[in-house]
């Protein structure tokens, strides 16, 4: 055995007992003596990803590679390097070089497919975790990615038993049990959802993402008080983590103000800030509010009646001085929301009074009932998960064209975003305006949803807009409905005006669409 090789095996005698500061300095010291030592670089470079330096183990594993570039490990430990520093579609690139010379290497095979998976493409990234499985029946983690892969396929069935494959492999597999709470969920199996994330949880207590998934569960059975509670583990979660603002100063936790101001900061969608931002009004006096929300949604908010001295800002404008901070939907946990005292004072939003009037003069030749449409939520291409629930969620204007054999209706368009391009081109028989480009902000909108008879959105925002300004609206839901619609209900306790549509089964659009084409037949007074 040569010196280098007695060297390189204390560096690795080294890592094996956990010294990794000793391993790194004999990998250091074989470098400062031959530079072009292959194996002494390629083991610095896995240090590093070990100890988090990423971009660090990219550089060193890069700089290896053309010291012996048919090693296929360094390509598979480079991949992990690469998608560590989110450069996920260079790490693909590494891991099909590492499998090109490697076949049989399952665990380039199933990193591959993680990468996919995050990167929006489910069914490349199940075929190559089947690759994983082919090669080795026994390896959990490429079972646990072909479930995920599963999940985003809306194959919820076959991903319960993949991550079920998983954890009969490895019983201690905590993102597994987590992964079939997440699909019971999914499938609207609420309680068996909760159990598997307990599972999870008893495994790992301090799981953030199986607490902040079960807080779903809870709050969607209208278990409130104990789901705001897990609901708070967002903040720890990689999702989220970054959201939270506020630096040093502490959170308030529903003390009295006393003089001090408070930062209150919107968070996820423009829907939450809708639903949520009638708790900003009821943090009391004794002190000022500074309530900072997306930009879009600023000039509406203003119509809050909130605190005298009370200010609302946009996201990217400079914050003042503050001296406590809190989230927004951290304010039913803080006031104790239960389903009896949901704040349900509606409506908490008023459009501009001058803008209503502009936009019923506009649509005063138009016959009949005047029913506002929304027929796509806000498409998040870069967030695989979001943009997945976004399609579950969506329809096209086609098909709603069971509503446009109503008579005695004429209907408007309050789509945003590309598909609001489908109103160029609507049903037969459907007339429909579009103004959606006179509609700059959520104020813009409010005053135009003032303006009509009726709402009929997906699960998005202007379905919160409406139901804030107490207008009528119809949400027509997904079967894997959000948490916050409940289940098995037509009402809402957050929206007295607001009517439900549920799909009966995953998918199926036609039975909401044909429940309410009669229901609006009814309304308009057809036969």
């Amino acid at each position: 055995m040569t010196t280098d090789a007695v060297t390189l095996q204390s560096a690795i005698d080294r890592l094996q007992r956990g010294d990794v500061d000793g391993a790194e300095r004999v990998c250091l010291a074989i470098l400062a003596a031959s530079p072009d030592h292959f194996d002494a670089r390629h083991l610095l470079g896995f240090l590093a990803l070990q100890a988090g330096r990423s971009a660090r183990a990219v550089e060193l594993i890069a700089a290896a590679l053309p010291l012996n570039p048919d090693f296929a490990p360094a390509w598979n430990n480079l991949g992990l390097a690469l998608a560590a520093c989110g450069r996920l579609q260079d790490a693909v690139l590494a891991w099909d070089r590492a499998v090109a010379l490697a076949p049989g290497f399952a665990d380039a095979h199933n990193n591959r497919g993680n990468a996919l998976r995050d990167l929006g493409r489910p069914d490349d990234a199940l075929a190559s975790c089947d690759a994983a499985i082919a090669l080795r029946p026994d390896l959990a983690e490429a079972h646990n990615n072909r479930g995920n892969a599963l999940f985003d396929l809306d194959r919820l069935d076959e991903a319960i038993a993949a991550f079920e494959a998983a954890i009969a492999l490895r019983p201690d597999y905590v993102n597994a049990h987590g992964n079939r709470g997440g699909a019971l969920y999914g499938q609207r199996r609420w309680n068996e959802a909760i159990a598997g994330f307990d599972a999870a949880l008893a495994i790992d207590p301090t799981f953030a993402d199986a607490r902040f998934h079960k807080s779903f569960a809870l709050l969607g059975l209208g278990r409130l008080e104990e789901g705001w509670r897990e609901y708070e583990w967002r903040w720890r979660t990689r999702e989220m983590a970054a959201d939270l603002r506020g630096g040093s100063a502490p959170a308030w936790r529903g003390e009295p103000l006393r003089g001090r101001i408070l930062y209150l900061h919107a968070e996820q969608g423009l829907g939450d800030t809708l639903q949520f931002c009638r708790y900003a009004p009821l943090i009391g006096e004794g002190g000022r509010l500074v309530f900072e929300a997306p930009p879009s949604l600023k000039r509406l908010l203003t119509s809050l009646p909130l605190p005298d001295g009370a200010r609302v800002i946009a996201r990217g404008d400079p914050i003042p001085p503050f001296d406590l901070h809190c989230a927004l939907l951290s304010l039913p946990s803080i006031l104790g929301t239960t389903l009896a005292t949901i704040p349900a004072d509606i409506p908490y939003l008023a459009a501009d009074a001058a803008g209503v009037s502009r936009w019923r003069e506009r649509l005063a030749p138009l016959a009949g009932l005047k029913v506002g449409l929304v027929w796509s939520g806000g498409q998040r291409p870069d967030q695989p998960g979001a943009a997945a629930i976004d399609r579950r969620r969506s329809v096209s204007l086609a098909a709603m064209a069971p509503l446009a054999q109503v008579p005695g209706v004429s209907f408007v368009s309050l789509q945003k975003g590309a598909p609001a391009a489908q109103a160029a081109a609507p049903p037969s028989g459907m007339t429909i305006l579009d103004p959606s480009g006179e509609l700059d902000d959520f104020a813009d909108t409010a005053a135009l949803v003032e303006a009509l008879d009726l709402v009929i959105s997906v699960d998005t925002a202007v379905a919160h807009l409406a139901g804030a300004l107490g207008r009528p609206v119809w949400l027509l839901n997904r079967y894997d409905t959000c948490w916050r619609w409940l289940l098995d209900r037509d009402d809402s306790p957050w929206y007295p005006s607001l009517r439900q549509f549920r799909q009966p089964a995953p998918g199926q659009w036609r039975p909401v669409m044909e429940a309410v084409q009669g229901a609006l037949r009814a309304l308009a007074g057809g036969p």
